[in-house]
C-alpha cells in the first residue's frame, strides 16, 4: 500500500480557506468537512490543527479585529482614535460576507491571559490619557455600536428597503460620532 504524505496544514491556510468558504457559502455553510474538502484533506487532519469549528470562528474573527487594528492610525486624542477604529473595524467587518454575525459569536481561539489582553486592548487609548478601564467601557461601546450597525446593514431585504431612504455610510459615522462625543472624559 502506497501511503501519501500528509499535506501539512498551517493556521494561515485553514484562515484563509475559512474565508473562501465563508465568502461562497455564508456562516451557516461554514463547516469543518467542507473547509476539510476545500483544503483537500479529511475533516479528522483539521483536528490536528483546531480543536473544533468554534475556534476556527474565533480565529476568523481574531483576524477581522486585527485588521481593523492595523487601519487605526496614530491619533491626538482618544476621540480620534475610537472614531478611526470604529471605521476601520466597519470595513473590516463589511469586507467579509457574514462578518459581524462571525464577529459577534467568535471566541477567542485559545486560552489566553484575560488581563493581559485586556492591556493589549486598552494600550491605544491609555496611552491617549484614559484609564484601563474607560479604554475598555469606550472601546467595548464602540466595537457593540459597528457589530450592531453592520449586522443591521446586512440584513438583505430590510437593507434594500432602507437604502431609498438613507445612506448608510453617512448615516453609519453620524451615529459613530454622536456615540464617541458622548462618552465621558474621566
Amino acid at each position: 500500500m502506497v501511503q501519501h504524505p500528509m499535506p501539512s496544514l498551517t493556521r494561515d491556510q485553514i484562515v484563509a480557506e475559512a474565508f473562501n468558504l465563508l465568502e461562497a457559502e455564508g456562516l451557516e455553510g461554514l463547516s469543518m468537512r467542507r473547509l476539510a474538502a476545500r483544503l483537500k484533506v479529511q475533516a479528522p487532519a483539521l483536528y490536528w490543527h483546531v480543536n473544533d469549528k468554534a475556534e476556527v470562528l474565533g480565529m476568523m474573527a481574531a483576524d477581522i479585529y486585527a485588521a481593523a487594528y492595523s487601519r487605526t492610525g496614530p491619533a491626538q486624542d482618544w476621540r480620534e482614535w475610537l472614531r478611526q477604529f470604529g471605521r476601520a473595524l466597519h470595513l473590516s467587518l463589511t469586507s467579509h460576507r457574514d462578518g459581524a454575525r462571525l464577529c459577534a459569536i467568535g471566541r477567542p481561539p485559545s486560552p489566553t491571559d484575560a488581563i493581559a489582553q485586556a492591556g493589549r486592548i486598552a494600550a491605544p487609548l491609555t496611552a491617549l490619557g484614559l484609564n484601563d478601564q474607560q479604554a475598555l467601557a469606550h472601546q467595548a461601546a464602540v466595537i457593540s455600536f459597528t457589530l450592531g450597525w453592520t449586522t443591521f446593514e446586512a440584513n438583505g431585504p430590510m437593507r434594500d428597503f432602507l437604502r431609498q431612504m438613507m445612506d448608510f455610510d453617512a448615516t453609519f459615522s453620524t451615529g459613530l460620532d454622536s456615540l464617541v462625543k458622548g462618552l465621558p472624559d474621566k
